[in-house]
């Protein structure tokens, strides 16, 4: 049985790494000793041994350690014989290109569909979607295809911000930059706002955390679900 925690962020402001979701590690992870950690997004250019060192800290409290993917001699069969997995945020784009240029996309997907836990925070929430294709990372990095894991029949947009009322220029919306995807794409998208995650157990996906968030299908106008609301039917 499927067992998915993706989060908009890992960091609430003024809190620290992973704070919030401490309890969902918790649960999400119980009995688990060892965990895979993906750390290829690297967020301000952080290396994989310093982003991997960031991650084992604020999983010791639970008594888990961490492994990089990284320092294994094949990652491969790291993932299928790994406990359970995070993969950290960062640019999408880049975990992406590395994923699928080392064939481990797929490797992933089936090992965390044949029950093995995984949380995702920002770039590794996207890559739980059908596609990249929402995302708000620069595109540094060129990868062999947009196509993720597909362990939630939908896309995501983490980090989903509102327009602010009088602001003279704050760019593109987040809002319009997912209507210009639905002009070419049909693939339903969460507007994930930050604090917020999708749990996904089994055949249930529903929105956790404190806040609502903003749904978008192609052809539709965009609306609100508050949270516990199940998103299965985005489907």
């Amino acid at each position: 049985m499927k067992h998915v925690v993706l989060a908009s962020t890992s960091t609430l402001y003024g809190d620290t790494y992973l704070a919030y979701l401490q309890p969902v590690m918790k649960h999400l992870f119980a009995g688990i000793r060892e965990i895979v950690f993906i750390p290829y997004a690297r967020p301000g250019g952080i290396s994989h041994d310093d982003y991997t060192a960031k991650a084992a800290a604020a999983f010791a409290p639970l008594g888990i350690t961490v492994r990089g993917l990284h320092t294994f001699d094949d990652p491969a069969a790291a993932i299928r014989n790994a406990e359970g997995f995070f993969t950290g945020g960062g640019n999408t784009f880049l975990l992406v290109k590395v994923l699928l240029e080392n064939s481990l996309m797929s490797v992933l997907k089936e090992t965390v569909e044949s029950g093995r836990p995984y949380m995702g925070c920002s770039a590794g929430s996207n890559i739980g979607g059908i596609s990249m294709q929402t995302t708000n990372d620069m595109p540094i990095v060129y990868p062999p295809g947009f196509q993720t894991m597909g362990l939630v029949p939908f896309n995501l947009n983490p980090h989903y911000l509102d327009p602010v009322p009088d602001l003279p220029h704050m760019g593109e919306t987040r809002e319009t930059r997912i209507r210009e995807f639905h002009t070419q794409h049909t693939t339903p998208v969460v507007g994930l706002r930050e604090g917020s995650w999708i749990h996904l157990k089994g055949e249930n996906i529903t929105l956790e955390g404190p806040l609502t968030a903003r749904i978008f299908e192609a052809g539709k106008e965009p609306y609100e679900i508050p949270a516990g609301s199940s998103l299965a039917q985005l489907g």
